[in-house]
């Protein structure tokens, strides 16, 4: 008697295809649009979203410290272009077979817009950029990096969408749900798939672990951590951006020994992961090292509006800033003070008087502004006037008569 029903379904061979899960993540078969004769290119428009991501959010925490309205941007002209130099360099380096190998081109070299951004080289270079600005500022550089500690992290997870569009940076084979789909893409044709004679993209067997999802989550965990822990524990010197380097590390590792995309080795382990070591490991002797409390600006030598105290790192709007037809001037420089003389200057607008304390060798000279350093000299000078007498002396810019004139 033939068989039936659920019985003959029962009996029908089980093939390797029938295991495989029906879910899939899929991707993108196309990277890149054309607007005329102009590239728009998805991994460019995700790192300049992720760019601007950053500079909002650290916009609001310099203003939270005290830096003028607009700083961003002037550290932005010099770290956004010294980060990317960086991040291609370290990729250059870390893959030369790629460039000046056999069968290399050296010109793909200046070819970012394909991908391969070395994220060691972007922050190393960045940082320089950063520090470049914040001496032209007057500002700590500390201060700056923490202000970008949680920025960063959010422009990194960004970015990885830009590795979506461009099918790269995925890791093994794997059944499960969230496998994702990889399209063979074509090399003649940068940015498009291949495609079959019916016209349709081709895909690579099976589905693969999508690494840069996890980084991209990762990423959206640590600007957490460090926004969470920066708000409990108020760091300063430097300790935000510290927590970041060993969040986004611990991360980079475990996700480094899952991608299977061609990289150089040293003792059977990539490349990365040995960076990510050793960078978790300077970034946790300089958290543990480092103590101060956190540092506030004052800004000197023009007029300025204190920043009214806020209850979250990112998500005040300041409405008087929409009234503002122009930036206001920037200031000559900053005095860094305690959080209580920066929260006594906001209710009074009186500068604090200088003391031996405001001194900060770490970052070099702390306020920009020779009028500043020549306060701080006065208060150790035996002149027998009151010290109530020489705070008076300094009005809301910071600046005694006499320096005001010079």
């Amino acid at each position: 008697m033939p068989l039936r029903g659920c019985a003959a379904v029962a009996c029908a061979p089980v093939t390797l295809a029938s295991l495989s899960p029906q879910a899939a993540l899929p991707s993108p078969s196309t990277a890149v649009w054309q607007l005329g004769p102009v590239p728009i290119r998805a991994y460019a428009l995700c790192i300049i979203a992720g760019i601007v991501l950053a500079c909002w959010v650290t916009e609001r925490r310099l203003r939270q410290r005290g830096v003028a309205p607009g700083a961003v941007l002037d550290i932005a002209v010099w770290a956004v272009p010294a980060g990317i130099i960086g991040a291609r360099i370290y990729h250059v380096i870390t893959s030369p077979e790629k460039y000046f190998g056999a069968g290399g081109d050296p010109m793909k070299a200046f070819a970012i817009w394909e991908g391969g951004l070395g994220i060691w080289g972007a922050v190393a270079g960045g940082a320089i950029g950063a520090w470049i600005a914040a001496r032209q500022l007057g500002i700590p550089f500390s201060v700056v990096a923490d202000a970008l500690a949680p920025g960063l992290p959010l422009a990194q997870a960004v970015g990885r969408i830009g590795n979506w569009f461009n099918n790269e940076l995925f890791g093994g084979r794997t059944t499960l749900p969230w496998g994702l789909e990889i399209h063979r893409m074509d090399p003649d044709n940068p940015g498009h798939a291949l495609r079959d004679d019916a016209g349709q993209p081709i895909l690579e067997p099976g589905l693969y672990q999508p690494t840069f999802l996890y980084e991209a989550l990762w990423n959206l965990g640590v600007v957490a951590l460090v926004l969470i822990l920066d708000r409990r524990l108020k760091l300063g010197r430097g300790r935000a951006f510290a927590l970041y380097v060993m969040g986004y590390t611990v991360g980079r590792f475990w996700i480094e020994l899952m991608r299977t995309d061609d990289a150089n080795q040293i003792l059977g382990l990539r490349l990365n992961v040995w960076t990510a070591a050793l960078v978790f490991l300077g970034a946790l002797i300089y958290f543990v090292r480092v103590r101060g409390p956190r540092d506030y600006l004052i800004p000197l030598g023009a007029t300025a509006t204190a920043t009214p105290p806020s209850t979250s790192d990112v998500s005040q709007v300041d409405l008087s800033e929409r009234e503002t037809p122009a930036r206001a001037a920037a200031p000559e420089g900053y005095r860094v003070v305690s959080e209580a003389q920066y929260a006594a200057w906001q209710d009074t607008g009186v500068v604090p008087a200088a003391t031996d304390d405001d001194a900060r060798p770490e970052d070099g000279e702390p306020t920009g502004d020779p009028a500043a350093a020549d306060l701080a000299s006065s208060d150790d000078e035996p002149t027998g006037e009151p010290s109530a007498a020489r705070t008076d002396r300094a009005d809301a810019t910071g600046a005694r008569p006499a320096d005001r004139d010079s």
